[in-house]
């Protein structure tokens, strides 16, 4: 079984990622599952706006979406900026848009049987909303979201320290990491064992 993680962070590498620190947490609990995993940090790639999987030329997007179709699990990696999903993530999500009539051999879309699950950060609430819009926005591309497949960490509201530099949060963050990995291995085992059939079947 393979897993990817998709960052969102606006940094370049190798600049560190508050949320890829948290992201390594639930990594971390899939590997211990025998789960193979990648990550993917999409500011280090040429991923021009678009709804579609190939716009040609330089688009590095392509490579990316062969990933996921190797992955049996996804999680997006991505912070809060002013309470929303970075740019980058919306991009991300607007690329995947393509799935959406993509199909296996059998007619099955590609998305079907495939699990996703996010992970956020931020010095200010809105990780909820985070969650939802990406969450939300994967259920219609046709992943499955399992329950509690998330987690997430903020200072609270207004300016403060961030991930790395307090221990603020992390028992909570990192449990529920822990648990999200769960969700997604066994949901994925399941899904794995009985597929879902493609539509009309």
């Amino acid at each position: 079984m393979k897993a990817l993680f998709l960052s969102c962070t606006l940094k370049r590498s190798p600049e560190p990622s508050n949320t890829e620190a948290l992201a390594g947490v639930v990594a971390a609990a899939l590997e211990e599952r025998g789960v193979a995993v990648e990550h993917v940090r999409l500011a280090d790639l040429n991923v021009p706006p678009g709804v579609v999987t190939d716009l040609g030329g330089d688009d590095e997007w392509p490579g990316v979406h062969e990933r996921l179709l190797e992955a049996q699990i996804l999680v997006v990696v991505s912070p809060t900026w002013l309470g929303r999903p970075s740019s980058i993530a919306q991009r991300m999500l607007e690329r995947m848009d393509a799935m959406l009539t993509e199909t296996r051999s059998d007619g099955t879309p590609v998305a079907y049987n495939r699990v996703a699950g996010v992970v956020v950060t931020g010095n200010e609430d809105g990780a909820h909303h985070v969650i939802s819009e990406i969450g939300g926005a994967l259920g219609d591309i046709g992943y499955t979201v399992p329950g509690q497949a998330w987690t997430y960490w903020n200072q609270g509201p207004g300016p403060g320290a961030e991930y790395p530099q307090t221990e603020h949060g992390h028992e909570w963050s990192h449990g529920t990491g822990r648990l999200m990995a769960h969700n997604l291995h066994a949901v994925a085992s399941a899904l794995a064992a009985h597929p879902v059939p493609a539509p009309g079947v």
